[in-house]
């Protein structure tokens, strides 16, 4: 019966990350494959999962990747495809090979496998080439944690990415200095495209505020001593998120959840709110990049 009751709330967390935006277009969601995985072969076959607009039209794609460990459809992730779809992109959370972190040959390895744009069996492939996907209207990405790293070095795999949101996303993860493939400077993605937001106690990123902020200074080459808050005219930049901001008084490595990183429930401000650091908010700072 314990397991039983843990499988109930594991799909009832996924089914309401899932549901549409309140009063958004109808949505469609549908499922599907490609290969992927590490190193020159790209052999292995990964999940897709996804929605988009039910209504006809042609849409620009969004892609989301998970953090380290993560299933492809956590509730996080799946929360981003609903809102993104509803936003008119046709938007998915894709499986990679996450089982581990490593280099930045190992993680650039495993984006061009997702990204490779060249390739019609890669992630970015199998998307556009939907019926209702037109990436010549652009795309754009998000990730956590490695999946951030994911989204920062898709665009050295496909030119049509534009821009990125980073949910724990630094340079520096314990013992994995990623400063020579994700640094401001050293990756085909702009710095001005570029949407970062850190806890202040991110254990990998941090884990103090001025440890976090060197580390977003150094990814986005953008520069606010002493302060939280540190954005382009363009919305690009960065955030640090204090511990008093989110429900369970723990600003982590996965501040967008409640209970640490292995709890389901999202946090309420990032799943719903206004705040700089919300979902809906860097979202919205995303879609200014594509074509409608």
């Amino acid at each position: 019966m314990k397991n039983v009751g843990a499988s109930f709330l594991l799909g009832a967390f996924l089914a309401l990350a899932w549901a549409p935006v309140a009063g958004a277009q109808s949505l469609s969601s549908f499922t599907a494959t490609y290969s992927g995985g590490s190193g020159l072969v790209c052999g292995t076959t990964y999940n897709i999962r996804g929605q988009e607009p039910a209504a006809t039209g042609k849409y620009p794609v969004f892609i989301y990747t998970v953090g380290t460990t993560e299933q492809y459809d956590h509730s996080s992730a799946l929360a981003a495809v609903s809102e993104m779809a509803a936003r008119g992109y046709v938007a998915a959370t894709v499986e990679y090979d996450n089982a581990t972190f490593g280099s930045c040959s190992t993680i650039d390895s495993r984006a061009k496998c997702t990204y490779d744009a060249s390739r019609s069996t890669s992630a970015v492939g199998r998307l556009c080439a939907r019926a209702k996907a037109d990436c010549s209207k652009g795309i754009v990405v998000a990730g956590f944690s490695q999946g951030s790293v994911m989204a920062v070095l898709a665009k050295n795999h496909d030119a049509r990415v534009r821009a990125a949101y980073g949910l724990g996303c630094g340079v520096q993860y314990s013992i994995y200095n990623l400063s020579s493939c994700v640094a401001d400077g050293n990756r085909a993605l702009p710095s001005d495209r570029l949407r970062i937001i850190n806890g202040e106690q991110d254990v990998f990123v941090g884990p103090t505020e001025s440890a976090v902020r060197a580390q977003n200074t150094q990814t986005t080459g953008l520069s606010c001593p002493l302060a939280t808050s540190c954005f382009r005219s363009n919305g690009s930049g960065w955030y640090i998120i204090k511990d008093s901001q989110v429900a369970d008084l723990q600003a982590d490595h996965c501040y967008m959840r409640t209970g640490s990183c292995v709890g389901l429930t999202l946090d309420n401000t990032w799943r719903s709110g206004t705040a700089p650091w919300s979902l809906s908010t860097n979202l919205n700072w995303l879609t200014q990049f594509t074509t409608p």
